[in-house]
C-alpha cells in the first residue's frame, strides 16, 4: 500500500469515526433522549457535521485523490473502487458548505421533535414550519450541484448512485398497470378473513418472539441489539455493532415480527459487510435499493412464506392459545398475506405497498420543482391516497404524518423501498435455482445457506460495486420489475384462487 493511500485511510478514518459518533447521538434522540433535550442534540450533531465535511472536503484529501486516481486505476480492485467511491463522494461533499451541513442537522433534529409531537396528537400544523425548512434547505441543497435532468436527480443520486428520476418514473410506470390489475382481481375474489390479527396480543411475547426469529435468522446480538423507536429502523456504527429498533402497535400487534425482520434484513447486510472496508466510503450497503432488497427479502420473501410459517406456526399458536384458537395454518398464512388498501406503508401489503411509494415519489417531486407546497400536502395526500389506494386517512397521524422521513430532510428516499422490493425479486429467482431445495430449508427452520449466499454475492462487497452492476453481476439484469410481477402474480393467485 502507497504512502499517499496510507494517508488517505487515516482521514477517512477520522472522517468514518465522527459519522459513527454522530449515528449514535441520532440513534439516542430516537431511543432515550427526552424531548427537552433536541435544541442541544441539535448543535452536537452540527458540530460533529461540520468537522467531518470540513476534514473530508479538505484539499489534502482532493491531493491525494488526484494522486491516488492514476496509481490505482483498475476499478475492480479494491483500492481502484474505494479511490472512485471516495472521489466520487468527495466531489459531491466539495460542493456543500460546511456551514450548511451545520444548519440541516439543526433543522433536522428540531424536524424530528416536532414531528413525533405532530404525529400524537395529528396535528400537521405543528410539524408544517420544520418541513417547510427542510424542503427550503433541500432546494438550497440541490442548487450547489450543475442543473440535472430535474432536479430530483440530484437527490436521489445521494441514495441511488447514478439513478434518474426518469428511469425510477419509467419502472414504476411498467409496474403500476399491473399491480392495480392484480389488485382489481383480487378485489372481486372470496375475502380473506383476519380478524383474530387484531386481538389482543401480549407485548414481551410478542418483542421475544420476534427476537427467537431474528436470531435463526442469523442477528448476532453479540453484535446488535433491539430496542423500542417510534419508527423502526437500523443504524450501524461499525461492522460488530449494528443495531435495530421496532414498535408495538396495539391495532396492528403482530406488526412487530414482520418489521423485526424487516430490520434484521438490514442488519445482516452490514453485519456480513467486509471487515477490511471499516471506516472507509466502501463499507456499507451500495445504496438504499439493494439494502431494502435485503429487508423486503427476509420480512416477506421468507417471512411471509408457507414454508416459513409451517416452522413457526406451532410456536406461534402456543405463545397465544386464545388468540388463534381454531386458527388453521392455512387461515394463518392467508390472513397475513391479505390484500386490503391501508392508510399505513409500514404495515401495507406486498400487492398494495408499491403504490405508497409511488404517491410519495410523486410528492416529493412535487415539493422539490415548487409544483406542491408544503401547507397542502394534507389534501394532496389524502387525494392522491383515494387516487392510488381507493381509500382516505382519516387524520393527519394516518395520512401525511406517518413517515418519520421528511421530519430530518430525506426527501430522494422514497422510491428506494419499491426499488427493493423489485430487487428482491429478482434475487430471489436467482437464489431458487441455485438453492434447489430452498423452501424445504426454510420448512425446517434452517436459514444458513441462505444466509451465507447473501454475504457471499451481496454483502460482502459493501459498497464495491454500484448498484446496478451488483444487481447486473448477480441476476443478469440491471434493475427490472418483471420477476416482481410474476413472483406477485403466482403468490396471490395462490392465496385468492384467481
Amino acid at each position: 500500500m502507497s504512502e499517499k493511500l496510507v494517508q488517505l485511510k487515516e482521514i477517512l478514518g477520522e472522517v468514518s469515526d465522527l459519522g459513527s459518533a454522530g449515528s449514535i447521538l441520532s440513534w439516542d434522540q430516537q431511543v432515550n433522549m427526552p424531548p427537552a433535550g433536541a435544541e442541544a442534540r441539535g448543535q452536537q450533531l452540527a458540530t460533529l457535521g461540520k468537522i467531518a465535511q470540513e476534514k473530508f472536503t479538505s484539499d489534502e484529501v482532493g491531493s491525494l485523490l488526484e494522486d491516488l486516481k492514476k496509481e490505482y486505476t483498475d476499478p475492480e480492485t479494491d483500492e481502484g473502487a474505494l479511490i472512485r467511491v471516495t472521489a466520487r463522494t468527495y466531489e459531491k461533499a466539495k460542493s456543500v458548505p460546511a456551514e450548511f451541513i451545520a444548519e440541516q442537522a439543526i433543522a433536522a433534529t428540531k424536524g424530528v421533535e416536532a414531528w413525533v409531537e405532530a404525529k400524537s396528537k395529528s396535528d400537521f400544523s405543528i410539524f408544517r414550519p420544520y418541513l417547510e425548512k427542510n424542503v427550503e434547505l433541500v432546494k438550497k441543497y440541490v442548487s450547489f450541484f450543475p442543473p440535472a435532468d430535474h432536479p430530483y436527480d440530484t437527490l436521489l443520486d445521494d441514495y441511488e448512485p447514478g439513478m434518474k428520476t426518469a428511469e425510477v418514473r419509467e419502472i414504476f410506470g411498467n409496474l403500476r398497470p399491473k399491480q392495480v390489475a392484480l389488485i382489481k382481481a383480487i378485489s372481486e375474489a372470496k375475502q380473506v378473513k383476519s380478524e383474530f390479527l387484531e386481538k389482543s396480543y401480549n407485548e414481551k411475547k410478542v418483542w421475544d418472539f420476534g427476537e427467537t426469529i431474528i436470531t435463526k435468522f442469523g442477528y448476532d446480538f453479540n453484535r446488535g441489539r433491539q430496542d423500542k423507536a417510534p419508527h423502526p429502523f437500523e443504524t450501524t456504527f461499525n461492522v460488530n455493532d449494528v443495531r435495530i429498533t421496532n414498535r408495538f402497535e396495539k391495532n396492528a400487534p403482530l406488526a412487530t415480527l414482520f418489521s423485526a425482520m424487516h430490520e434484521c434484513g438490514h442488519a445482516l447486510y452490514e453485519l456480513g459487510s467486509n471487515p477490511a472496508y471499516e471506516r472507509t466510503p466502501l463499507s456499507g450497503g451500495t445504496s438504499l435499493a439493494v439494502h431494502e432488497s435485503q429487508s423486503r427479502m427476509w420480512e416477506n420473501l421468507v417471512g411471509r412464506s408457507f414454508p416459513f410459517w409451517e416452522h413457526f406456526y406451532p410456536a406461534l399458536k402456543k405463545t397465544f392459545p386464545s388468540q388463534l384458537d381454531g386458527v388453521s395454518l392455512k387461515n394463518f398464512y392467508k390472513a397475513i398475506n391479505k390484500v386490503e388498501p391501508s392508510f399505513i406503508r409500514v404495515n401495507a401489503d406486498e400487492a398494495t405497498y408499491n403504490l405508497h411509494i409511488m404517491l410519495r415519489l410523486e410528492i416529493e417531486i412535487g415539493l422539490v420543482d415548487g409544483s406542491i407546497e408544503v401547507k397542502d400536502l394534507p389534501e394532496i395526500w389524502n387525494a392522491k391516497m383515494r387516487d392510488y389506494l381507493g381509500i382516505t386517512p382519516p387524520n393527519d397521524a394516518q395520512g401525511v404524518l406517518q413517515d418519520i422521513h421528511w421530519s430530518y430532510g430525506s426527501i430522494g428516499y422514497f422510491s428506494t423501498y419499491a426499488l427493493g422490493n423489485i430487487v428482491s425479486a429478482q434475487l430471489w429467482e436467482k437464489i431458487n435455482k441455485e438453492i434447489k431445495d430452498l423452501d424445504e430449508q426454510i420448512r425446517k427452520g434452517q436459514f444458513g445457506e441462505l444466509r451465507e449466499w447473501l454475504r457471499a454475492k451481496i454483502h460482502v462487497h459493501s459498497h464495491k460495486y454500484d448498484p446496478q452492476d451488483i444487481v447486473k453481476k448477480v441476476t443478469g439484469s440491471t434493475i427490472d420489475s418483471a420477476a416482481y410481477v410474476r413472483y406477485l402474480t403466482k403468490k396471490y393467485s395462490e392465496v385468492y384462487g384467481l
